[in-house]
């Protein structure tokens, strides 16, 4: 009877885990970063997103001009993540870069109309 009982406990409180992990809202969402050039966009903006809150993991891809985030939905959101890929002088879907921002970053990640080209 202990034997069931212990069972009975453990499974619940397994449920009762994963029903709490769910909650987190762990979401991963894919953003187009069309500005992205080279390694070094690649390094900087994941070098940024890494500060902000609830951000677990970025990947740029440079070479397809996306950027993977995961992050903990009750402490960010989408929106903000793109906020901050802007402020690191980036465009992301429909958010502009950050114009002081941008005007920071090394040639090599401007655009190529504004002189700059990715070192690919």
């Amino acid at each position: 009877m202990k034997k069931l009982l212990f069972l009975v406990i453990a499974v619940l409180g397994i449920t009762t885990f994963a029903s709490a992990q769910a909650k987190k809202g762990i979401q991963t969402v894919t953003i187009q970063t069309p500005t992205v050039q080279c390694e070094s966009c690649k390094k900087r903006i994941e070098d940024y997103l890494k500060r902000e809150d609830g951000v677990q993991k970025a990947n740029v891809d440079f070479k397809k001009h996306v950027t993977k985030v995961t992050f903990v939905a009750e402490r960010t959101n989408i929106e903000n993540v793109k906020a901050a890929i802007a402020n690191a002088g980036y465009d992301a879907d429909d958010v502009k870069a950050d114009e002081e921002a941008y005007k920071k970053l090394p040639k090599c990640c401007k655009k190529t109309e504004d002189g700059g080209g990715g070192m690919q």
